[in-house]
């Protein structure tokens, strides 16, 4: 399969797809895909939405900077205005392919305690392919930009109606810890861990669907919990 033909198999033929990278594997495409929608979404966050905005929003919220005076709080806030762009433009640029270097890691341990036989070349463009929603969700996540009134676009759930935390108001409305974790149960995340799964099994040949599902789900379940646990505790 071409690099084209590999976009639309992952998308609607995942299984002969995901036959086809794990047998030749190849990650450049995916992580340029994902790596262009990063920094179109950073550059329109920034000049349409605002730094300034989000972290004093996130301020609000936040029991460590109300406990500060005003003016240390606005020097803080100043310095994550500074600082939280050049971050995202760093990350926009790293930020996919490590992703997939970990995400591939994780999945090369599950996989060789689920008894699978592959390799990490086989697992990174996996995880790296297996990304594809991240992009389709980005794409949205421009749209909603363009349309939403800048004041009511939030940056931690971008698109609400894919997850359970737009059933939520946003903290402090609502505990943090459940908000976190409503927010992490997204249908784009879904497709991802489905997607991964896909891929372990068709790599694996002989590994079944339900298992390979397994073995991807229970890191990510762990990762969402201390996850939510930390935004809760320190958010």
């Amino acid at each position: 399969m071409g690099e084209a033909a590999r976009i639309t198999g992952v998308l609607f033929d995942p299984k002969k797809a995901f036959a086809d990278i794990a047998a030749k594997p190849s990650w450049i495409l995916p992580v340029i895909l994902s790596i262009v929608v990063g920094l179109a979404f950073i550059y329109i966050f920034t000049s349409r939405v605002g730094w300034d905005r989000y972290f004093h929003t996130i301020a609000e919220t936040n029991s460590r900077m109300q406990q500060m005076d005003a003016t240390q709080r606005e020097t803080v806030i100043q310095g994550q205005v500074r600082f939280g762009p050049i971050f995202g433009y760093v990350f926009g640029v790293i930020g996919p392919a490590l992703m997939a270097l970990i995400v591939g890691g994780v999945i090369l341990l599950m996989a060789k305690i689920g008894g699978a036989s592959l390799k990490f070349k086989q697992t990174f463009a996996i995880a790296a392919w297996a990304s594809l929603p991240r992009v389709i969700s980005g794409i949205l996540a421009l749209i909603v930009m363009f349309t939403k009134n800048p004041e009511d676009f939030t940056l931690q759930n971008p698109l609400p109606f894919f997850n359970a935390g737009g059933f939520l108001e946003p903290p402090p409305n609502s505990g943090k810890f459940i908000y976190a974790l409503a927010t992490s149960f997204d249908l784009f995340t879904i497709w991802v861990i489905l997607l991964l799964a896909v891929g372990i099994s068709a790599g694996a040949r002989k590994m079944p669907f339900s298992k390979a599902v397994l073995l991807v789900a229970t890191p990510w379940l762990i990762w969402v919990l201390v996850a939510s646990g930390f935004a809760g505790l320190f958010g």
